[in-house]
């Protein structure tokens, strides 16, 4: 699978900046049909809220009356790699290296927030679908390195960049009663079903790993969902995964957790596709307002893991109407050097298995 579109650091920043000025804030229903889908940004690693119950399409946000499920779902066991703390991780010999080919003067990037650039939410939204939610055909054009349809996908699944967009046009769907993740790359909606580049099917309570040499919807094979910086994780003052992250250009190969590659290159200063770094303990974070710090905290203990190609240091995370983009411009004071590669390799089971020691 080709790597992702590249999208423009400036003109997203520029964006951030307006809203951050005052321009910010911006079964499916016939009998006995299971609850309307819902775009939400739903906290990562901890028990999620229920699915909302006789509550219209809610595609400006999250709410809703709760409604019981029957076993909490969260995003990935505890002991994934994508939970495990990484902050006394030893460094990895060529961190450096890898730091300056990513760019140690380039500036971190919130690639998520409130209200719309372009006519779209800031960010990978999130669809939740209740029990029950159709299954529809979906073809791939990567159709040897994607898991076969239906997928539980609504006609009205929120698509990165808005239903015009040209860029990657992701699709993450969550049912939490079976506590899966559909997720699509490059997705257009077609007939009754869709038509995307590549897919791939998460188990949100196993830590298998896809088979080595598969893609996802992004380049590195992992979960785009189990990376994403959602609000509700903020708001309840932790997070408690590792952050996805995009860089302009990796090495051939892959590094565990990852599964694909998406580079031939060979230049050993190159980080690989699921490569772990952290934001160094010496950065002081405890200035910084409370969205941005709790971001930065979670990037020194968990860290980022490389997941595709894109800009350099852009932080990947769910748009949502709360959000305080003049707060998470802040991290736009952490430039590359401020972070380090760091040799997870200790943490590995198997290399079939997000499992940690």
């Amino acid at each position: 699978m080709s790597s992702s579109t590249i999208r423009r650091a400036g003109a997203v920043v520029a964006a951030l900046a307006v809203l951050a000025a005052g321009c910010a804030a911006p079964d499916r229903t016939p009998a006995a049909a299971p609850a309307p889908a819902t775009t939400a940004p739903a906290g990562a690693g901890a028990s999620l809220p229920a699915a909302p119950t006789g509550a219209p399409s809610a595609r400006a946000g999250f709410g809703g009356r709760p409604r019981p499920v029957a076993r909490a779902c969260t995003v990935l066991p505890a002991d994934n790699v994508w939970h495990a703390d990484v902050s006394r991780l030893p460094v990895h010999p060529r961190s450096a290296a890898m730091v300056a080919a990513i760019g140690a003067g380039a500036t971190a990037h919130p690639d998520f927030g409130s209200g719309t650039w372009d006519g779209a939410p800031i960010g990978i939204p999130v669809t939740v679908v209740p029990a029950g939610q159709r299954r529809v055909p979906v073809s791939f054009s990567y159709a040897s390195e994607s898991d076969p349809g239906p997928y539980p996908i609504p006609p009205d699944a929120a698509i990165e960049g808005g239903p015009r967009g040209d860029g990657d046009r992701h699709v993450i769907v969550w049912d939490r009663a079976a506590c899966r993740a559909y997720e699509l790359f490059d997705a257009h909606p077609a007939g009754g079903g869709w038509r995307a580049g590549s897919g791939a099917v998460f188990d949100l309570r196993s830590n298998r790993l896809r088979r080595a040499g598969w893609t996802s919807a992004e380049a590195a094979g992992l979960s785009i969902l189990a990376g994403l910086v959602r609000y509700d994780e903020v708001a309840a003052g932790r997070i408690d995964h590792a952050i996805r992250v995009t860089v302009p250009r990796t090495r051939a190969g892959w590094t565990w957790p990852a599964s694909h590659s998406a580079s031939d290159a060979a230049d050993p200063a190159l980080p690989q596709l699921g490569q772990r770094l952290r934001l160094k303990r010496s950065v002081g974070v405890s200035r910084l307002p409370r969205q941005a710090r709790i971001v930065a905290e979670a990037m020194q203990r968990y860290g980022l893991i490389v997941a595709d190609h894109g800009s350099a240091w852009f932080l990947s995370g769910a748009p949502d109407d709360r959000w305080d983009n003049d707060a998470l411009r802040t991290l736009g004071g952490l430039r590359g050097s401020d972070f380090e590669v760091v040799d997870a390799a200790g943490l590995m089971v198997s290399p079939t298995s997000g499992a940690t020691r």
